[in-house]
């Protein structure tokens, strides 16, 4: 079944806030032209929607309406980066519903964005997804945790049979699993057991694993990948105060090879990261508050930008992290209901563009176009 969401069209209209529960036909028209796309989880209780953001070319953003997500929310925080994606053509968007053990995918039209799909995601409560080259993976934190596997074809998913299997542990409170970029490997973070997990993926994209790779600093979150394919991971430290790093590796054959260990961010609880697409500069969003930049040398070794590790403040939270994809443009979802909103230079440094609220509490994930 295909729910359609479609924006309104006026001359003259202004961005302006709009209620947390956003119907699927409202939306706001764009003064300036729409160059991309936010989309967030409201992963309420009640029912999963995937809330969606019209971005201008300067940046900004306007609340765009919602599309049922075919399930359900938890209502809080999903402790993962990840809940929600683009494929790489950025036309399918697929996200979880963590509330009702099923994952979604979307499609995204020139003036709509359909819900195409709704199945099981294998497992209990699923926090993260990821897809490459029509594969479809999944992390299932609840219960014992493990990742399941799945076909996407023109949005319509299919179980791939015989694709489960477990994390290191089964208290791994496990937060981000992600493609390598060769789409080849998946890396699985596990926050409770200070592991990295490296799952090896064949022609048909069943996962062999995992092995076990232990991590540089504690509490290894939310993680991205520079051009060269370095694993650059964030590292919470159990949110002790200014306490948080981030460290990057080389991605060998079912190995990681340490770079720069556990390079401080001297902010607290650095949990998600966001990458530039030229691989120059990655971001880590820190729950206390505040973004700390770091440039991305070539062999991968990680350079923060600023001494203070306060690339980017902000007045509330960071509670997850997105770059378009062009990486003019830095987002955030923030702890008081809104999205942040940032420019990156070419030196990496962030201006401020604002925030834009419309989102209820216990929102999940970001992804940008």
């Amino acid at each position: 079944m295909h729910l359609l969401l479609r924006r309104a069209l006026a001359l003259g209209a202004v961005t302006m806030a709009v209620p947390a529960a956003i119907t699927a036909t409202s939306g706001v028209a764009h003064a300036a032209p729409v160059a991309g796309h936010v989309y967030l989880l409201s992963n309420q209780v009640s029912g999963n929607r995937l809330l969606v953001f019209d971005r201008g070319a300067d940046g900004t953003l306007s609340p765009a309406g919602s599309v049922d997500a075919g399930g359900t929310g938890t209502g809080g925080g999903l402790g993962s980066q990840g809940a929600v994606v683009l494929d790489e053509s950025g036309r399918y968007v697929f996200a979880v519903n963590a509330g009702s053990n099923s994952i979604a995918s979307f499609r995204v039209r020139p003036d709509a964005v359909e819900r195409v799909d709704v199945v099981p995601s294998g497992g209990t409560m699923p926090t993260s997804i990821t897809v490459h080259d029509g594969l479809v993976y999944v992390l299932n934190a609840g219960g014992s945790g493990s990742i399941a596997g799945f076909t996407a074809t023109d949005g319509d998913l299919t179980p791939l049979a015989g694709s489960t299997r477990p994390l290191s542990s089964s208290a791994a409170a496990a937060a981000q699993v992600s493609f390598t970029p060769a789409g080849d490997q998946l890396l699985v973070t596990e926050r409770a057991t200070k592991h990295i997990d490296l799952y090896s993926l064949d022609a048909g994209g069943y996962a062999t694993g995992p092995t076990v790779a232990p991590s540089a600093g504690t509490t290894p979150f939310g993680f991205g990948f520079d051009n060269k394919g370095h694993a650059i991971v964030s590292e919470a430290f159990g949110g002790a105060p200014d306490a948080s790093a981030v460290s990057s590796y080389t991605v060998g054959v079912g190995a990681l090879t340490t770079v720069s260990a556990s390079v401080p961010t001297t902010e607290t609880a650095a949990c998600w990261i966001a990458v530039t697409t030229s691989g120059r500069f990655a971001y880590a969003g820190n729950a206390g508050g505040s973004i700390t930049g770091y440039a991305v040398r070539p062999d991968g070794r990680l350079e923060i930008l600023d001494a203070d590790g306060r690339t980017a403040a902000a007045t509330t939270g960071i509670t997850d992290l997105a770059l378009a994809r062009n990486s003019k443009f830095l987002y955030a979802r923030m702890s008081d209901g809104t999205v942040g909103a940032w420019s990156v230079a070419s030196d990496g440094s962030l201006s401020g563009l604002g925030s834009t609220p419309g989102l209820p509490p216990g929102a999940a994930g970001i992804a940008a176009a």
